[in-house]
């Protein structure tokens, strides 16, 4: 089974990815750790990469292409894969749909966990983290007993810097100009599948496993 996972900052798009590579036993693959493996193991590519990301510069398109599709001829992803991160523009996926193309595979779904931006707001604006021990909680949701204290080590409990309203919008803005004709993309080439986000986990995995099918 063959991937691409969409959906904004803040969707829920990690801890679904886990559950869906464990499910069906196929290889979960973000352009992060594609980059954190080949720049630590110091290939060609990575070395390439390390030294646009060094200068503050984002990685080319052609380059993280060539890094997706030598991590995609590896014998771990023979069976199939699921891309998180990847492709971000339309000429992305375009070259992945050439290079699997040429490797006698086609993608199977683009799956799209959608929810509101306004949803996405109250979710990370409202999500506070111990500066201690890193425990995290939600002033809605899952807040502390003690305001502003942390329930494991009594330390203070803080609003990251990148969750703020500003920063959370600048985020989604982004992706939105990004995505959207990425959308638009696996709509026109009938691989786009649709999940509601703003269901419970558990929800949101068994519509997940609908669209794929319960068995491996």
């Amino acid at each position: 089974m063959r991937i691409v996972l969409l959906g904004p900052p803040g969707a829920g798009k990690g801890t679904q990815a886990k559950s869906i590579s464990n499910k069906y036993s196929i290889p979960h693959i973000s352009t992060g750790d594609i980059f954190r493996k080949n720049i630590s193991e110091k290939t060609p590519l990575g070395i390439e990469a390390k030294g646009y990301i060094d200068k503050g510069h984002l990685v080319p398109d052609s380059l993280t292409i060539d890094l997706v599709k030598d991590t995609l001829s590896q014998e771990f992803c023979k069976n199939g894969f699921l891309l998180d991160g990847f492709p971000r523009t339309v000429a992305q996926a375009e070259a992945l749909k050439e290079f699997l193309k040429e490797n006698g595979t086609d993608l199977d779904v683009a799956l799209l966990i959608d929810v509101p931006q306004n949803f996405i707001l109250e979710r990370m604006t409202g999500r506070r983290v111990c500066t201690s021990c890193g425990a995290s909680y939600h002033i809605k949701f899952n807040p502390p007993s003690v305001d502003g204290k942390c329930d494991v080590c009594g330390n203070d409990v803080v609003q990251r810097k990148d969750d703020t309203e500003a920063t959370v919008k600048e985020r989604l803005d982004v992706y939105d100009s990004q995505t959207q004709p990425l959308i638009n993309y696996y709509d026109a080439e009938g691989l786009l599948k649709t999940v509601d986000g703003t269901k419970a986990i558990n929800e949101v995995f068994e519509s997940i496993c609908n669209i794929l099918g319960s068995d491996k």
